[in-house]
Order: structure tokens, then sequence, then C-alpha cells
């Protein structure tokens, strides 16, 4: 009779733990926590810095699953892990080119100088790792496991408006620069990941931006200083080249960015949403009675 009380105690333990909510907080608990102690150290200089971050991150997530969720780590799988990342990379730098090239020809834009080839290695580093830090809390955890909880929809709201919350620390953010974060970024990304449910493709697409960005274009990310191949000129409405937190903060990107949507109708469309977690248990009820 104890052991029975003590395998019904087990299981009530198991399903809590199970619960998206709950495996919601100990995943940013653990990972955040992580982060933060990282940052805590000051380690110099930034690149470092971001790739210490990443691997941690990334090690971290990969623990959290095997031990917590108790099952492969199928969204960092590296099978067809090449072409989902170079597909991402492909298209993120197309979308930003898409943008820079609107800003120039607003006249807002204009390219003053070109640097030796190797100042694009930075800037690739930096990209490369951010992405793959930002898109395993912000893909990974924040909105994968929220959508097995609230669906795909809330998933989106939720992670969006974090993403953009978390760049409010970042140098020349105002409420402008974080919503146009959200609406690009959170809606973009999300779409990517609920294409494959995968961290590939988002990881890629994140990456490119941001590289394609400062790397190539020489602009300012997230209100970072910029230094990449082209030395480079914004001038005009803050409207229209983002003012000192760079172009992800305009409108042109604003409006490119949101061809996510399009990803997002397409996710709709081939039956890839998923619906909150108490209208599927009223579907298996139903189910059930019939």
């Amino acid at each position: 009779m104890e052991q029975l009380h003590v395998e019904v105690q087990e299981s009530r333990a198991r399903r809590v733990l199970e619960y998206p909510a709950t495996r919601l907080v100990i995943a940013v608990l653990w990972i955040g926590g992580l982060l933060f102690v990282l940052i805590a150290l000051h380690i110099k200089p930034a690149l470092l810095f971001e790739a210490i971050g990443a691997i941690v991150i990334a090690a971290a997530y990969v623990l959290y699953v095997r031990v917590v969720e108790r099952r492969p780590v199928r969204e960092l799988a590296l099978r067809g892990a090449p072409a989902e990342f170079g597909a991402g990379f492909l298209l993120g730098a197309a979308l930003f080119t898409i943008t820079i090239g609107i800003i120039w020809a607003l006249g807002d834009y204009a390219i003053v100088g070109i640097n030796h080839w190797t100042a694009i290695l930075s800037p690739l580093g930096f990209a490369l790792a951010a992405g793959v830090l930002e898109e395993i809390l912000f893909r990974g955890v924040i909105f994968r496991i929220s959508e097995e909880w609230l669906g795909s929809w809330g998933a989106l709201a939720i992670s969006s408006i974090l993403f953009g919350a978390a760049h409010l620390a970042n140098p020349h953010a105002t409420l402008t620069s974080a919503l146009a974060i959200a609406l690009e970024a959170g809606v973009l990304l999300g779409a990517a990941f609920m294409i494959t449910r995968r961290l590939w493709l988002p990881i890629g697409l994140h990456a490119a931006w941001n590289f394609t960005q400062s790397g190539i274009f020489g602009a300012p990310v997230s209100g970072t200083v910029p230094h990449g191949l082209f030395v480079s000129t914004l001038s005009g409405p803050t409207w229209a080249t983002g003012g000192g937190f760079g172009p992800e903060a305009s409108l042109p990107a604003v409006l490119v960015a949101l061809s996510g949507v399009w990803l997002v109708v397409y996710v709709a469309r081939t039956g890839r949403l998923v619906q909150p977690i108490w209208r599927r248990r009223a579907q298996a009820s139903e189910i059930t009675a019939l």
C-alpha cells in the first residue's frame, strides 16, 4: 500500500513537471540564469563573450531537453542542418539587402569607402554567436514550450514581445525600435521555426540579417558601432533609417521583414499550427466520448 502511494505521488510530480508552463519556468530559470552569470563575468573581448555564451547556452539547452523533457534534441539534430542553415542564411541576407536598397533609393544610405575584406570576420563571428544564443532562448525555449501551452498564436505573440523588449537595453533603443524588432524578428523567426520545427533555419536567417547589416553594409546593429566591408553613412529621418539604433528600427525593415506573414500563412495552410493545450484536451475528450 505504501509503495502504491509513493508511485502515485511520483506520477503526480511527473505530470506537474511535464506541464508546459512548468517546463517553461524551469528552462528560462536554468538557461537565463546561466546567461546572467556569463554577463556578470564581464568576459572580454565582446566576441569571446558571444562565442562562449553560444556554446554554454547550447550545451545548457541540450542538457535541459535530455534531463527534463527526456527526449532527443531533434531541433538541433545535425542531419539536414547545413541545408536549413544555408537556406536561412540566404533568405536573411536577401531580406536585409532589399531593406538597405530601399533606404538607398530614398537617398538616406551611401557608401563612402571600402575596408579590407578581413573586416567581415568579426561581424560574422558576432552574428553567428548571437544567432545561436538568441534563437535557442527565444525560439527553442520561449516559443517552442509556450506553443505547447498557449498554441502557435499565443507563442508567437509572447516570444515576439519578449524579443523586442530584450533589445531595450541596447544603445539608442526606444519603444519604437523594440516594437520594430518584435514585428520583424518575432514574426519572421517564429514562422521560420514553425516551418521546420528545428532551429537551423531561424539561426541562419538571424545570423545573416545581422551579418549583412553590419559586416557587409556597415550599418549599426541594435545600436552597436558598425565595422564591416563598406564604410557607409545613414542620413535622413529616423523612420527611414532607424536612427542610431540602425536600419532594423526603420519602416523599410519592418515592411520587408513582415514578409514573414506569408510564412505564417504557409504554416497555417499546411496544418502546422498548434492549438492551445485546453483545446487539444477538449478535442481528445470529444473523440474519447465518441
